[in-house]
């Protein structure tokens, strides 16, 4: 292997950053030299006046933000705040994602009106709520709305849209969260009055930024890699009662604290909130003032996850099943998009099982089920090589009342009348589509000109944002090269997420001295490598018993490994230890 400063400039090339200023803005972020000025955002200044008129003269704000864990710090975010300067006149409105659904709408306009609520900040939604926002309008709120999402192209009537993907806003960064965008508007209100808080202060509320923004998946470089970076920071050192409560419950050591930590652990346990309760609990969790409180949130959320678990994994089976009973041939019987629905089943939980029954039968999978006021709600992914995004474009007009997301996963609105239509006319969807590309491959068809059309913005959590990120080949190492030299190497990358993924390394022609499951159901893999220098090497796949090369591999074998490379604190022994991507026969 080439040497670790090699490595670290290739690495970096890889990401498009040259030698220079680049490398030391990316290795070494810095709050006050990489932040940008707040008041470049269009409304802004506007925005900031109008919540310290409202704080000054004792008007009642209201904060409404989304129930994913994008929205949810957001609103702890304000609610901190405004507790720190002393400010009580204000709510969080939080809406139930079943009976409400996403963003704004009248039924709580008017709950937060009759409240007296006089400003309305909106977090991570709104920015297509022109009814809602014009309703409340009416009902003599003015409405910040800040957002993340593309802007229609008719804008609601706020006196106030702050979102960096407005044409006309000069904000030098496009990719903030949602939360991200909320943290400039407060940046933007402390600019002008501090309300007696310190200097500076207000980066204890970076642990909630970077929540959000890792967890919400947007790229992190730019700004976000500056929020990612200090919010790692804050989060390891965080007094959050309920976040130590539940990092104490997880078996986590706070002090080492990761973004995986985050992503599988904290994320999912925030996000059951709204997909199997109510959402405030989440947000009771993270402004939590009482260890009781604290610890009663914490026990909450986990045992509603592990029940999130519980019914996905009887969805999945039963999904599986049913493919199986209604296709007992299987292969080409199976039809090229498989579509299945329940009014029984939640959409929430539906991106996770189309996942599963996609890699299970490599096809694109279409689940669709009912919210609590009645609509068809559903979520899709692709096999890995089908475009979802395009099927459901070439859907005849009036099967969806809206969809969007990805080339790989996706969210749809299922007009009634279509339901029973749906299977058949996304099977024609996309047997047109493999028609049109056979012509456009044969020179026959001319190839579509630039942009194919934007989809509707649609709420599904379980869509990745980097499905068109090209991985690098993988650098390869020995097992001998697998120290704490490597380890911290590698690690000046972090924190990893979308635009920045984890280094993958190939170990060629390395041979296990034992393979063995673990875990309460025997979900994980171990692998143990002896090495010629050192102890022994773990390479581990958590939930990896189900992969093809865990029913393959025997002790002894020949392999190419593909894996990265991380430090393990379990028990708070530091191991460096390998995590497995992916086995290859040599």
């Amino acid at each position: 292997m080439t040497d670790h400063s090699v490595l670290i400039d290739k690495l970096l090339r890889q990401r498009g950053i040259a030698p220079g200023e680049a490398t030391e803005r990316f290795l070494k972020p810095d709050y006050a030299r990489d932040i940008h000025d707040p008041m470049l955002l269009k409304d802004a200044p506007a925005a900031s006046a109008r919540i310290i008129k409202a704080i000054e003269s004792g008007e009642k704000i209201g904060i409404f933000s989304d129930y994913d864990c994008d929205g949810i710090p957001g609103a702890a975010m304000f609610y901190d705040l405004f507790r720190r300067i002393g400010y009580t006149n204000f709510l969080t409105y939080i809406p139930h994602r079943h009976n409400e659904g996403f963003g704004l709408n009248k039924a709580a306009v008017d709950s937060l009106a009759d409240k007296g609520v006089k400003v309305l900040i909106t977090i991570d939604c709104g920015i297509s709520n022109r009814e809602e926002v014009a309703h409340a309008n009416a009902r003599g709120m003015d409405v910040i709305v800040t957002d993340h999402h593309e802007p229609p192209a008719e804008l609601p009537p706020a006196m106030a849209v702050i979102d960096p993907k407005q044409s006309d806003c000069a904000y030098p960064d496009k990719n903030l969260c949602g939360t991200g965008v909320a943290f400039k508007l407060i940046q933007a209100v402390l600019a002008q009055n501090r309300f007696g808080l310190k200097e500076g202060h207000e980066k204890w509320l970076l642990d909630l930024v970077g929540i959000a923004t890792m967890s919400d998946m947007v790229p992190l470089v730019g700004e976000n890699r500056v929020f990612a970076h200090y919010g790692m920071q804050v989060l390891r050192k965080s007094p959050r009662k309920g976040l130590r409560r539940l990092l104490s419950m997880l078996k986590i050591n706070q002090e080492h604290l990761t973004e995986d930590d985050l992503a599988f652990m904290i994320t999912p346990r925030i996000n059951a909130a709204s997909r199997m309760g109510v959402p405030m609990d989440a947000f009771d969790l993270l402004t939590a003032d009482t260890d009781e409180d604290a610890n009663a949130r914490a026990k909450h959320l986990d045992a509603i996850n592990n029940e999130r678990k519980g019914i996905v994994a009887a969805l999945v089976k039963e999904v599986k099943k049913t493919i199986r009973e209604r296709h007992p041939e299987g292969g080409a019987s199976i039809p090229s998009v498989i579509v299945l629905g329940n009014p029984e089943w939640r959409p929430s939980l539906l991106g996770l099982a189309a996942n599963s029954c996609a890699e299970e039968f490599r096809r694109p999978v279409f689940l669709w089920g009912k919210d609590g006021v009645g609509i068809f709600k559903g979520s899709c992914r692709s096999e890995g090589t089908s475009n979802v995004v395009e099927i459901m474009r070439a859907a005849p007009a009036g099967t969806f009342g809206e969809f969007g997301g990805h080339k790989h996963s996706g969210g749809f609105g299922v007009i009634a009348e279509s339901i029973h239509h749906l299977e058949q006319r996304l099977n024609d969807a996309a047997a047109k589509l493999a028609a049109d590309a056979a012509a456009i491959a044969a020179g026959n068809a001319p190839r579509a000109d630039g942009d194919i059309g934007e989809e509707p913005e649609y709420e599904d959590e379980e869509i990745e944002t980097d499905e068109e990120q090209e991985e690098p080949t993988p650098e390869e190492i020995t097992l001998d090269d697998v120290d704490t030299g490597l380890y911290e190497t590698v690690n000046q990358l972090a924190p990893f997420g979308v635009g920045n993924r984890k280094p993958n390394f190939i170990l060629k022609s390395v041979s296990p001295v034992s393979v063995r499951a673990f875990g309460k159901t025997n979900d994980h893999v171990e692998l143990v490598f002896n090495r010629q220098r050192g102890p022994k090497l773990n390479a581990i796949a958590f939930f990896g018993a189900t992969e093809d090369w865990a029913q393959q591999v025997k002790p002894g074998q020949k392999i190419d490994l593909i894996a990265n490379i991380e430090k393990s604190m379990f028990r708070n022994r530091p191991e460096i230890r390998l995590r497995v991507v992916d086995v290859v026969y040599s």
